[in-house]
């Protein structure tokens, strides 16, 4: 087992997010002259994996995140030119990112069940019309880490490094969605927004419930619960 693997817990810790308050709307409604104000149709999760997709739930709503230093750009690698990231190898990219590195020499797989490399994703996710490189890596336990890199005056930067176990991810307009299933049962989503610098959690729920992210047919039964039983 490298290193890198060791950084995922077995369980899922869920973060305790402030709520945000809305405000309340006036009574009296529209004016005989008002033009009834434009419908926003909210953006729904979308796969990026389609095979590694499962059912999913409404989006989560937002709550305040921690900042966190800027990313360092990636060593090595030569200069992003006009055609972005889709350019350059991936494999490249992740031998020289110290997390992912010991990743890069595993096989592409193309189905759920497999250990290796998920075909690479180009995905915008800072809202800027340039797609993002989004590289996942499933593990023979069942654990998948996610690295997500943007390009910045030529230069790599990787701007997310997370994981989980049977993961799905998802997009939700130019924000990322990961859904996982925690070791108590309950599922887990956790939802990144451009920052300015890199994709910070916005949102991170757990919760009990039948949607079940890829490959999942049954949720393990909480100790609590076998003890009870027994």
């Amino acid at each position: 087992m490298t290193s890198p693997l060791r950084l995922l817990a077995a369980g899922c810790a869920a973060l305790v997010c402030a709520g945000a308050v809305a405000g309340c709307a006036g009574t009296d409604g529209l004016g005989a002259a008002e033009p009834a104000p434009a419908v926003s149709v909210q953006p729904r999760p979308k796969a990026v994996w389609h095979a590694w997709s499962g059912t999913s739930s409404a989006s989560p709503g937002a709550a305040a995140s921690t900042r966190q230093r800027p990313p360092e750009a990636l060593k090595g690698l030569p200069k992003v030119g006009a055609k972005g990231l889709e350019a350059l190898d991936v494999r490249a990219v992740l031998r020289a990112d110290p997390r992912m590195r010991p990743l890069a020499g595993l096989a592409t797989i193309t189905r759920p069940g497999d250990a290796g490399l998920r075909p690479p994703r180009h995905v915008d996710l800072t809202g800027d019309g340039t797609p993002e490189l989004l590289v996942a890596a499933d593990t023979e336990s069942g654990r998948t880490l996610l690295a997500v890199y943007t390009a910045r005056a030529g230069k790599v930067y990787d701007v997310l490094f997370t994981g989980g176990r049977q993961v799905a991810v998802e997009t939700l307009g130019h924000d990322l969605l990961l859904r996982s299933v925690c070791a108590d049962g309950a599922q887990q989503a956790v939802r990144f927004h451009w920052d300015g610098e890199r994709l910070s959690t916005v949102t991170d729920e757990k919760k009990y419930g039948s949607r079940l992210p890829y490959g999942v047919t049954e949720l393990p039964t909480p100790a609590h619960s076998r003890d009870s039983a027994s």
